[in-house]
């Protein structure tokens, strides 16, 4: 079974499909139909929707790569 995640970040348009099987992120656009288009609303609305995820945390605009989670970081 495939695991893949849509993320859509706060002010952005569009929404990334992430195969986190293949290490892969892809911009999808904004949906047209369906489920995803009715959560992309609420989204766009405000809203903060979550399903089947633990954790998920936006990385600061400046942080040129990937932070080891222990460096406080993420404590901002």
């Amino acid at each position: 079974m495939a695991r893949i995640v849509i993320l859509g970040i706060k002010g952005e348009a569009g929404l990334w499909s992430v195969d986190l099987d293949a290490g892969t992120a892809t911009q999808i656009g904004s949906p047209t139909g369906g489920t995803l288009k009715a959560a992309d609303d609420l989204r766009k609305a405000g809203a903060t929707i979550t399903s089947g995820v633990d954790l998920a945390a936006l990385v600061p605009d400046g942080v040129g790569s990937l932070p080891e989670p222990s460096s406080g970081i993420y404590d901002k």
